[in-house]
């Protein structure tokens, strides 16, 4: 009788989960949602944990995505790349939405358990340092916090020697006829981008050709959105820290925030932003 009194609404939904996968299960929430240890017993330190783990969540899911995209330029395959760069950036938006978060916690919050951070820093990121190797940014001494893990050193070691998304990219313009120098194929991708003329003149065609190149224009386009977010992050982490900490050292031997307001200055993609003023 009181199934019959149930409303027909309620009547098809599943309750027992005895020998059923539930939701919790699917998403194993009993281990994410124990992953939050605080060292002291200060309010904001919960903040400060969950803010950093979804943050390294997102970052996981833009991996893939940007492991995606360069299979899909490798292929010449730009529809499903365009899919995963667009997803890479409003992933990028969520992550900036963070920082306004975090801002929340005031000085005296932080210093209240900052030294129970020890020598962790955000500078050992390794997800971000992938992150940082598939856009270009290549710096071998950024392998070092990683030797401890060789599981971990092994998987940055491979994206440091690999080519990045903007090297796959200038790869997919001289195989479309559009005039790369050789010297930018050829490069050694274990070091940083650097600007060449020759490649601003390339997008430059591209652009000033973008009906005849369309899916090529759209392409330069969507890594102006990636650097252009990722920049945003940036700038937002390095306020938000400057709120909090000011100009003192960060934790792990890092600069604070002198070391992101440096970070600010790299660029990802130098000649889509240098051929604005070409055009």
């Amino acid at each position: 009788m009181a199934e019959e009194s149930e409303p027909a609404a309620r009547r098809e939904i599943e309750t027992d989960f005895a020998r059923r996968m539930s939701y919790g299960d699917y998403l194993h929430l009993d281990t994410l949602l124990s992953a939050q240890r605080p060292r002291s017993g200060e309010h904001d330190e919960m903040l400060f944990i969950l803010i950093h783990q979804v943050q390294e969540l997102w970052m996981k899911l833009m991996n893939h995505e940007l492991d995606l995209a360069m299979a899909c330029l490798r292929r010449d395959e730009l529809r499903p790349a365009f899919k995963a760069t667009a997803r890479v950036s409003r992933i990028q938006r969520q992550m900036i939405e963070a920082w306004d978060v975090l801002s929340t916690m005031t000085p005296h919050d932080y210093l209240a358990f900052r030294g129970r951070l020890g020598s962790a820093s955000g500078l050992q990121s390794w997800q971000y340092r992938m992150i940082e190797f598939k856009l270009g940014v290549k710096d071998e001494f950024m392998l070092k916090p990683h030797r401890h893990r060789p599981d971990i050193h092994a998987a940055l070691r491979a994206a440091f020697e690999a080519p990045s998304l903007y090297d796959e990219a200038l790869r997919l313009l001289a195989r479309r006829g559009v005039r790369v120098p050789e010297v930018v194929l050829a490069r050694n991708v274990t070091q940083s981008y650097r600007p060449d003329e020759g490649v601003v003149e390339a997008w430059a065609t591209i652009y000033r050709e973008a009906e005849t190149h369309f899916d090529l224009y759209e392409l330069a386009e969507e890594l102006v959105d990636i650097e252009d977010a990722f920049q945003a992050w940036r700038f937002r982490h390095m306020k938000t820290v400057e709120r909090i900490i000011g100009q003192r050292p960060g934790t792990g031997g890092s600069a604070g925030v002198a070391y992101l307001k440096g970070a600010l200055e790299r660029s990802f993609f130098p000649e889509l932003w240098a051929v604005r003023t070409r055009l």
